[in-house]
């Protein structure tokens, strides 16, 4: 799917002749994203054929950042809202802020799949769980993980682990589903939002044992 968005001085064509997403689809989800769930939506960048749209031919990650020049689309927006927000970046990736209304969990995806289908048998509350196509598994938690999950490490004995799990908080972004990320495919839901969990994820020591313990194991 080509795409047009603009570039840090100006609207930038990165293909053309193809026929971009619908604005209804993008609109639609963006509104989701703001009046259902309570998130804030960023523009980001693209990448095609490992450019970058935003125009930085050194991008340090390419189609996997919002842009600099694009306007937040606030929690609460409606339909018209979001379909004129996305009218000034037509195709532009959907990226939510971390550290507001949720932090995240991130380890790699085989792992995070087999911790999603042992913490359901244990009857544990998950949040939201989305899969990149580079593939990792990003769990939805409360805000302020970040902050401590370094205390939580220790506390539970796996501080000097050398786990592959890191935690998202304030400053860093995520890709939305269904936006393609750094061109490699679209990030996906393997647990979708829904009223509870979108507003109140759980807290991350509540599932940071289980998700330890299976990255350990883990190859």
């Amino acid at each position: 799917m080509g795409f047009t968005i603009g570039g840090t001085r100006g609207i930038s064509q990165i293909r053309s002749g193809s026929r971009r997403r619908g604005r209804t689809t993008e609109a639609t989800v963006v509104a989701e994203y703001t009046g259902l769930w309570g998130w804030s939506v960023i523009p980001g960048a693209r990448a095609a054929a490992g450019r970058c749209s935003c125009g930085d031919p050194a991008c340090a990650a390419p189609g996997a950042h919002p842009l600099d020049f694009a306007l937040e689309v606030p929690p609460g927006a409606t339909l018209d809202e979001a379909a004129k927000a996305w009218s000034q970046v037509p195709g532009a990736a959907l990226m939510l802020p971390v550290g507001r209304t949720f932090d995240v969990l991130d380890v790699a995806a085989p792992a995070g799949r087999r911790a999603m289908v042992r913490m359901e048998r244990m009857g544990l509350r998950l949040g939201p769980v989305s899969q990149t196509p580079d593939g990792r598994c990003q769990f939805l938690v409360a805000p302020g993980a970040a902050a401590g999950l370094p205390h939580l490490l220790y506390r539970m004995g796996w501080d000097d682990a050398g786990l592959d799990l890191r935690c998202l908080g304030p400053g860093d972004h995520i890709t939305a589903p269904p936006s393609d990320r750094g061109g490699l495919g679209p990030v996906r839901w393997l647990r979708a939002p829904c009223p509870d969990t979108a507003v109140a994820p759980p807290e991350a020591r509540l599932l940071l044992g289980t998700l330890a313990y299976i990255c350990h194991r883990s190859p």
